[in-house]
């Protein structure tokens, strides 16, 4: 190791720590110094962390807000080049801290996801004309092998609260906080729709279904899926009705058979 890179290190060590000790050759006056700067870095990443999860502050109040930034801050150090992701774990960490309280680890997890979501990369989603265009002729094994490419950005989770509601409460600081616990679990669906991020709670049945997709799996799974959930005779129609509706929101970019690699898709269409 370099002597520039050695104190670099060092450097970066007592910033981050401050039980690390001090590089060597370091006098009271330099000690006092990195003090200073350790408390200014600290309080940008905090800022950094209120701006992406601004819900969660409110959710949670200013001081316990704080209390947790600092403490993912000094557990989890950014390690990225880009200040977007000091915020990559913190979700995990509220719902640690906040563990009698799950709502927060819920709103913290949407946050984070839509901010991930806003910086995912572009794609074109297909429209019904394409998919019925790039679906003539199936027969029953290709549509039970047809996989699909998903808007970049999508994420997915069950929760146990009203998100819907518990997002629009938090929008406004004057507004008065309802946390409503769901009478049975849902799943929230987040994608994007052009810039926007946007989401909204589906039934657990129809959770798991897009959470197979994204794991890469087939339309043949997905009516596996449905048919634990619907009388046999409805898989055809329900599994129809969620892939209309998959189109509908913008969901699908694109097709793949099973027989395709991933970069010869059917319909895919990511920008540059």
């Amino acid at each position: 190791m370099t002597q520039l890179l050695r104190a670099q290190t060092d450097f970066m060590a007592c910033l981050l720590d401050e039980s690390a000790p001090l590089p060597p050759g370091w006098d009271a006056r330099r000690a006092a110094g990195i003090a200073v700067y350790r408390n200014a870095y600290r309080q940008r990443l905090i800022d950094v962390l209120r701006s992406t999860f601004e819900r969660t502050a409110r959710l949670v109040g200013e001081d316990a807000f704080v209390q947790a930034a600092a403490h993912h801050l000094i557990t989890n150090p950014p390690a990225s080049w880009t200040i977007d992701l000091a915020g990559e774990g913190f979700w995990e960490v509220c719902a640690d801290l906040f563990a009698n309280d799950a709502d927060v680890g819920e709103v913290a997890w949407l946050e984070w996801s839509m901010h991930r979501a806003f910086t995912a990369a572009d794609a074109v989603p297909m429209t019904l004309a394409d998919f019925a265009a790039a679906t003539t002729g199936f027969d029953t094994g290709q549509w039970d092998g047809l996989r699909f490419e998903i808007m970049p950005g999508t994420a997915l989770r069950a929760v146990s609260f009203d998100l819907v509601k518990l997002w629009a409460t938090l929008a406004d600081p004057l507004n008065e906080v309802e946390v409503a616990r769901l009478a049975e679990q849902k799943w929230v669906l987040l994608w994007r729709e052009g810039e926007m991020p946007v989401f909204g709670l589906i039934p657990s049945a129809e959770g798991l279904a897009p959470t197979e997709i994204l794991r890469g799996g087939s339309f043949g799974d997905v009516c596996t899926i449905l048919s634990n959930n619907v009388e046999a005779s409805q898989v055809a129609a329900a599994a129809g009705g969620m892939l209309r509706n998959w189109i509908e929101i913008g969901l699908i970019t694109g097709l793949r058979s099973a027989l395709q690699p991933t970069d010869q898709a059917t319909g895919s269409n990511a920008r540059e």
